[in-house]
């Protein structure tokens, strides 16, 4: 009989499993896109409905860049917090859809200062000194580690941020290749981590990394279908959808938005001088520059021929002309292969710009505006920012 009570709990606790890894591979079926595959990943691991972890944090491996890059973490800041926040799922009965389609009304789960620094973790990818993580993504194996083991990784910055006693990580896999990490504690409750949670993580870690690699396929199809061939940047009919896309947001938000008009100066004596091949040069350069000095929330794109435009959202006309000033003048002392032969014997760029809802209520009357302040930069002699 208490052989058969045994079977019983075991088969209970099985279907109780399934049943969790079910639910979350069929949430991660319901999109493509990355960052809102990562949340339900992460929602998956510290759900009460899920895996019950207390605190859970996601890196992806760059390895163009020989990088791990911190993405997305999903844990309380206090464990009055935490217990506030159990409360409330208790009290309204939520489960993991009603988690997931919280997220989507408002973003205050990933709205926390520890999110932010997560975010901004980039460690290197090399066999030695390369850390915890880089540990996890060349070893390929969950590492769990212990209050004992822990002191081997006391300088390690991952450790010195969560300041747990016992962590462990899972890595994601898609094809036998490493794409990311899921690190995941109990630094509230001090619960200890089991066999039993180290393979039920590892069971949706390996989901996870299929969903994440489907959702980086998906998004680099979508960038093909929507990038200027030249420069990279997206290319005009895209810039016309972005556009209208944050001019919807700013409406709702009641935000302001900025954009930028951008031409080069006597681009024309350039091409004719030294013909259009250095002029693509000149332009696929210029781009990078721009997508590099540019914040992550913009989007640089080319309007066409040697005019690119830069979408600011959440930016007010001030701060528009402080960040294109700062752009043209990184621009102006740029070293241009053979801007020598142009009349200032430097490449530069006019700027104008045009702000919501002051200078336009919609895409085509902002556009309007910037061409018209980009016209104005021209005439007081180039190399100009006009409003």
């Amino acid at each position: 009989m208490e052989e058969i009570n045994k079977l019983k709990k075991e088969l209970e606790r099985t279907k109780m499993e399934l049943g969790i890894l079910y639910e979350i591979s069929n949430a991660m079926r319901t999109t493509l896109k990355l960052d809102e595959i990562l949340y339900i990943i992460l929602t998956g691991v510290t759900a009460h409905t899920g895996l019950g972890f207390n605190r859970a944090l996601l890196f992806l491996v760059n390895e163009r860049d020989g990088l791990i890059e911190g993405k997305i973490a999903i844990a309380p800041d206090t464990g009055e917090e935490a217990n506030r926040i159990w409360k409330q799922i208790e009290q309204e009965k939520m489960n993991l859809d009603d988690l997931i389609n919280a997220h989507k009304v408002s973003n205050y789960a990933t709205e926390t200062g520890f999110n932010r620094q997560i975010r901004h973790m980039k460690l290197p990818l090399r066999e030695r000194n390369g850390g915890l993580l880089a540990l996890g993504v060349l070893d390929g194996m969950p590492l769990h580690l212990t209050k004992e083991t822990m002191e081997n990784y006391l300088h390690d910055p991952v450790i010195h941020i969560l300041k747990t006693d016992e962590l462990v990580v899972v890595p994601l896999k898609a094809k036998d290749r490493v794409n990311g990490l899921i690190l995941a504690d109990n630094f509230i409750t001090r619960k200890p981590i089991t066999k039993d949670d180290i393979r039920m993580l590892t069971m949706l870690a390996n989901q996870a990394g299929l969903a994440i690699e489907n959702s980086q396929l998906y998004e680099k199809t979508v960038i093909r279908a929507h990038s200027d061939y030249l420069t990279e940047l997206w290319n005009h009919g895209y810039f016309q959808y972005l556009l209208q896309v944050e001019v919807e947001k700013s409406r709702a938000t009641t935000q302001t938005l900025s954009l930028i008009m951008l031409d080069i100066d006597d681009f024309k004596v350039y091409n004719d001088t030294l013909g259009h091949q250095s002029g693509d040069t000149i332009l696929k350069e210029l781009a990078s520059i721009l997508r590099n000095l540019s914040r992550n929330m913009d989007h640089v794109c080319r309007y066409g021929g040697e005019e690119l435009t830069i979408i600011l959202p959440q930016t007010d006309k001030e701060e528009a002309f402080s960040i294109a000033e700062r752009l043209r003048k990184d621009i102006e002392r740029h070293p241009f292969i053979h801007e020598e032969i142009l009349p200032q014997k430097k490449l530069t760029v006019s700027m104008g710009i045009s702000t919501f809802p002051q200078d336009g209520a919609t895409p085509s009357e902002l556009i309007k505006a910037s061409d018209k302040s980009l016209y104005e930069a021209k005439n007081k002699g180039k190399n100009n920012t006009c409003c």
